[in-house]
């Protein structure tokens, strides 16, 4: 995957993860509906989340969707 959306999403996830001090099996942890092998291949850039796991990110993190694509930055 080597368009704007996942490089984009890619970095605000680990640099969101990384801000709370979690690991991927912290946050897999956390989140429950998300996987920590879904976590590292979002991460590295491998696949994409669903938008429902874009949501359950973006509800966990207190940001919105169009932060995590992209689309907005603050």
């Amino acid at each position: 995957m080597n368009n704007k959306f996942g490089h984009i999403f890619y970095e605000r996830l680990k640099d969101l993860r990384e801000e709370k001090g979690l690991s991927q099996t912290e946050l897999a942890k956390d989140i429950k509906q998300v996987t920590r092998s879904a976590i590292t291949k979002w991460e590295l850039q491998y696949s994409e989340p669903s938008a429902s796991k874009l949501i359950i990110v973006s509800d966990y993190f207190n940001v919105s969707v169009d932060y995590l694509l992209g689309k907005e930055n603050d």
